[in-house]
């Protein structure tokens, strides 16, 4: 007859499994770390072994803990879906589609400018240190989003006062990027960079920008 250790185990390896089957199946198991919570890897059995930040196998205290984290929104835990995770999912997608194709270099905007790379880099840093142009790094490297620029390379002139509030609030750089590049609900749909090329929807999209600053800062 079983003791009652290997039926406490036997519940924490059925919770284990439960847990990550579940993260799984709403394809949120890979945002478990990006959000700072523990991982799990699958054994040759299948068998989900969950370990902390450090690496470290996860309690089984703290394996019930992370389940009631997880499930803690909305009324039903049966139901409830790891909104953190979602949001982190979304924006992973997001980062992943902008950064396919959606930026150019240095040596590409000095190409445009007709100046050398070095030249093009100086003037970017300065133009964002006037908050006059988005610059994100990345892998090491600095991503010049290509939506805001014309094809002289160029910050495209009706952009420079929507960009401004947003730097100077400081609100993260890949937010402004999505913000700019997608649908917004303020605009009635309208994708912010395109809505702006129009002189009557411009000072839309400006009170917009402020928006986003102003809920930024709280």
């Amino acid at each position: 007859m079983p003791d009652s250790h290997d039926l406490d185990q036997g519940a924490a390896d059925a919770l284990g499994d439960r847990l990550a089957l579940w993260l799984e199946q709403l394809a949120l198991a890979d945002q478990l770390a990006a959000a700072g919570l523990p991982t799990f890897d699958r054994d040759d059995a299948g068998r989900a072994h969950w370990h902390d930040t450090s690496g470290e196998p996860l309690s089984d205290e703290r394996l019930s803990e992370l389940e009631t984290l997880l499930r803690s929104v909305g009324d039903d835990p049966t139901h409830a879906v790891p909104v953190e995770l979602v949001r982190l999912r979304r924006e992973s997608a997001l980062r992943a589609t902008l950064l396919a194709g959606g930026w150019v270099d240095y040596a590409e905007v000095g190409r445009r400018r007709g100046v050398s790379e070095n030249a093009a880099r100086f003037a970017l840093h300065k133009a964002a240190e006037r908050r006059a142009v988005l610059l994100l790094q990345h892998d090491g490297g600095t991503l010049v989003p290509a939506f805001q620029l014309d094809d002289e390379g160029q910050v495209r002139e009706e952009l420079l006062t929507v960009l401004e509030p947003l730097l100077a609030a400081k609100v993260d750089p890949w937010r402004v990027w999505t913000w700019l590049t997608s649908p917004a609900a303020l605009l009635g749909g309208a994708v912010p960079h395109e809505a702006a090329r129009d002189p009557e929807e411009l000072p839309l999209v400006q009170r917009a920008a402020v928006a986003l600053a102003e809920r930024s800062r709280t």
